[in-house]
């Protein structure tokens, strides 16, 4: 029976309590001192298992239906209110549909208190000037749809996918300014996510050019503790209207939401590292549908889970007829990688580059810069048995041997042992001989540099990345992602290696490589002015096709159809378990009684002790499994059972 306190009210206290059998409010007394600074959305400590732990106020109220004395607050960390309701509900509802836990969610969601930040003076902030804007979003007949019902408030939800940046509508960064406009103008707010620094970089640069310098806040993790806390606090306080950042800024807690944005959604930076591994893009659609807001997934690609949304009308596409498509974008030629084409020049074997790539790369040189995106950073990542094609592995532990750069030109290393001792000699066919199958961008700019001597070679990938390069001739060779900036487009660019992306052992392998290609097509000039893009792979690939037609609408409709021939997300949802074998084997008791579940494994993992089961779901039923294995993992929490099991919904990676 609920009681009545006689004059205290009752706080419904997060704990701040990462086991899965606490997850659930706990109700507190709310003392008569801390009456005035406890609402919803405070931070609070509480004495909670004979420890002081931290906890959120997610609701006061006049009752409880706890029959036993509650203890009472101890203090109140801070009064400010940083848990709005709405975003407390996204956090529980993303613990949820990830299997985890409102711990886990709301420290992605709100960051670490800085007092001094807290206490100190706000700074003043511009209003937007939203009514000087670019036309790129504006461009089509449907742009102009969207962001004509979006000034007037109404919840569309919509997927953009430009074309050719140098062509002018496939400017990405304007296309969103467009739609951060639209919402401005209705009065309402607007959250930006972007998957790293250098597009948060570019699109910070936009919306100073065009809404004024301080108009909006950037939530960021490398901003630093006392910035991020800054700006948090001015989206908080609704100082701010506009928020723009990396995935957790799609949890920001803007005031009167109207707009979610989520650039380059298939970008795998959007997804969390963290338990329970929910993905920026998802979080942003669990959100539009929450608080009935509009809604913008734009990238240069389209993944299937964003082609599901537009088959079931819930998203509309925006994009611009094929032939308008190719038309802005430049001329995709393809280059078969054979060993025929490679046997008729032995440079262009030991660069890996057909003959006909070196005549693209000297006409670009006419005009520009020339891209070469290479798979793999390094100098040759991989070695083989000249003979035989066996993978060269060391001798002494057999991980695999690889070149690096030498004083006398080239050195056999191991990744754990260093230099190899003595003379490596396969063991299949007894063959001394090494060669480099796949090399990487170091060893492809040193053959590149001997082919065109007189050229600038630049080189670009992570640890050693290149921001932008000049309108002057030059090799710029960089790995999928670090590709400089041009300032005026790339004449010509050359993608090498175009098998080794498809042949990666995950499912999103040629959606992933076709996102990448896509996003370097968008840095070449267009048709018109002579930019023409080089894949070297097999021209019947799938992605192949599509890079050529430039038409990432086309191959996500066909993945899409794939996947539902397979049963593979989004058609269905894959739910992992990884611990030991026997708790796998013990969880058969909450996934066996929900309908249509498949089972595959256990299989050992490379981790002492550590196996997987992987199980898979009709979509309809991917809530109740969910639950049923949240279930089993707080009953494994509240009677402290030996080992961890890590549970995933629709891993990143299904290979």
């Amino acid at each position: 029976m609920p009681t009545e306190p006689d004059h205290l009210r009752i706080a419904r206290v997060a704990v701040d309590v990462p086991l899965a059998h606490l997850d659930r409010p706990f109700d507190y007394l709310v003392p008569e001192a801390m009456a005035a600074d406890v609402t919803p959305g405070v931070r609070v400590r509480v004495k909670f298992a004979g420890r002081l732990r931290d906890g959120w106020v997610l609701e006061v109220a006049d009752t409880t239906e706890v029959d036993a004395k509650l203890a009472p607050l101890e203090r109140v960390t801070s009064p400010e209110p940083v848990l709005s309701p709405a975003v407390a509900g996204l956090v529980r509802a993303v613990a949820d549909h990830w299997g985890g836990t409102f711990s886990d969610v709301v420290r992605l969601a709100v960051p670490p208190r800085h007092a001094a930040t807290e206490k100190a003076e706000p700074p003043e902030r511009p209003q937007p000037r939203w009514e000087v804007l670019p036309g790129v979003l504006g461009g089509s007949a449907a742009g102009e749809r969207y962001l004509a019902g979006v000034r007037r408030g109404e919840p569309l939800r919509a997927v953009w996918n430009p074309v050719g940046v140098f062509g002018g509508p496939g400017d990405w960064a304007g296309g969103l300014t467009d739609a951060v406009g639209a919402a401005l103008a209705s009065g309402r707010g607007v959250i930006v996510v972007v998957p790293d620094a250098d597009a948060l970089a570019r699109l910070s640069a936009r919306l100073t050019d065009v809404l004024g310098a301080g108009s909006f806040a950037t939530l960021a993790a490398d901003a630093g503790p006392a910035a991020r806390y800054r700006n948090f606090l001015a989206v908080a306080r609704g100082d701010v209207r506009l928020v723009i950042g990396t995935r957790a800024a799609v949890f920001a807690p803007v005031h009167d939401l109207g707009l979610v944005v989520v650039w380059d959604e298939g970008n795998d930076s959007l997804a969390e590292p963290r338990a329970p591994y929910p993905h920026a893009r998802e979080v942003a659609v669990l959100r539009a549908s929450r608080e009935r807001c509009a809604l913008l997934l734009a990238g240069f690609g389209r993944t299937a889970e964003v082609q599901a949304l537009v088959e079931r009308g819930w998203l509309v596409p925006l994009g611009v007829p094929a032939q308008e498509a190719r038309r802005l974008g430049p001329a995709v030629r393809v280059a078969a990688d054979t060993d025929r084409a490679l046997e008729r020049d032995p440079d262009a074997h030991a660069a890996r580059l057909p003959r006909d790539v070196f005549g693209v790369i000297r006409a670009g040189l006419a005009s520009g810069p020339v891209l070469l995106q290479v798979p793999r950073a390094g100098y040759a990542p991989a070695l083989a048995c000249q003979r035989c094609r066996t993978l060269a592995r060391c001798p002494n532990c057999s991980q695999p041997l690889r070149g690096d750069r030498a004083r006398d030109g080239f050195a056999v290393a191991c990744a754990l042992c260093g230099p190899l001792e003595g003379v490596w000699a396969c063991p299949e066919c007894g063959d001394g001989r090494l060669r480099a199958p796949r090399v990487g961008v170091t060893r492809t700019a040193e053959e590149l540099g001997r082919a065109f001597p007189q050229v600038r070679v630049v080189t670009s990938w992570s640890g050693h990345l290149v921001d932008a390069v000049d309108d002057a001739p030059a090799l710029v060779l960089a790995t999928p992602g670090a590709e400089p900036f041009p300032s005026a487009g790339y004449a010509a660019a050359v993608l090498m290696d175009a098998g080794l992306m498809l042949g990666r052992p995950d499912l999103r392998a040629a959606e992933e490589a076709l996102r990448r290609w896509l996003a370097v097509c968008a840095l070449v000039r267009p048709a018109a002015e002579g930019g023409t893009v080089t894949v070297v792979g097999e021209p019947e690939a799938r992605a192949v096709q599509a890079l050529v037609r430039l038409d990432p609408a086309g191959f996500a409709e066909r993945e899409l159809a794939e996947r539902f021939e397979t049963h593979f997300p989004p058609a269905a949802r894959l739910v992992t378990l990884d611990g030991p074998q026997a708790a796998l084997t013990d969880a058969e008791a909450a996934w066996r009684p929900v309908t249509g579940v498949e089972h595959f494994g256990p299989v050992p993992l490379p981790e002492d002790d550590a196996w997987r089961l992987t199980l898979r779901a009709p979509v309809a039923e991917a809530s109740e499994l969910v639950g049923a294995l949240k279930g089993y993992l707080a009953e494994r929490s509240s009677r402290k059972a030996p080992g961890s099991v890590r549970l995933r919904v629709d891993p990143a990676a299904i290979g």
